[in-house]
């Protein structure tokens, strides 16, 4: 009888500290989403990579870009040869728009959300300004036949994308805004990845 009571005391004290430890070991996984762990404790915060699939849209539901291949397919913005892959980047960082990053701090992996980015948090208000002319002469043309055309796009030494916005005789005028300035900006997204 006294081993009885004292394997029945053992085995109380045994499942006591499994239940007491299974706290401690908690890795914090919660489930699964398509075959990924999901942390269910870990949220998005300045300093974390991450990675997001998007789409891009303008107020009017006009499609402009996405890292989702069926998404561009249907919208008619595919690209052929662009790898449609989720994008990843440092939260804080200034590798995006300040919207976009802030807008998903506070979010956990395989949560959705839709966000609304102005101008101002985006690519700032369009200002007439920054259209500049630019004389004939400093182009460096060999001919006249490679003197762009208003509405072509035309790139500098160092990349930068420009609209050519007037031609005349002299000057060629061009807008230095962003593509994107002064306009509100949607986001659909979901995060994919939190490290």
């Amino acid at each position: 009888m006294k081993i009885r009571k004292g394997a029945v005391f053992f085995t109380a004290i045994l499942l006591l500290v499994s239940i007491l430890c299974s706290g401690c070991m908690d890795n914090g996984i919660k489930g699964e989403d398509n075959g990924t762990k999901v942390e269910d404790s870990q949220v998005v915060k300045p300093g974390d990579t991450v990675q997001v699939d998007y789409t891009g849209k303008f107020e009017n539901g006009t499609v402009f870009d996405t890292s989702r291949e069926d998404v561009a397919k249907q919208a008619g913005v595919y690209i052929d040869r662009r790898e449609y892959v989720p994008l990843t980047f440092v939260i804080g960082s200034g590798q995006l728009i300040q919207g976009f990053d802030e807008g998903i701090v506070g979010m956990k992996v395989g949560e959705e959300k839709t966000l609304k980015i102005l101008p101002e948090k985006a690519y700032g208000k369009y200002e007439e300004a920054r259209i500049e002319d630019i004389p004939i002469e400093k182009l460096n043309l060999t001919n006249r036949s490679e003197l762009p055309e208003a509405g072509q796009t035309i790139r500098d030494m160092y990349g930068n994308r420009f609209k050519v916005t007037a031609v005349n005789d002299t000057h060629i005028s061009i807008d230095t805004n962003h593509a994107l300035a002064g306009k509100t900006l949607i986001f659909d997204i979901k995060i994919v990845s939190i490290e």
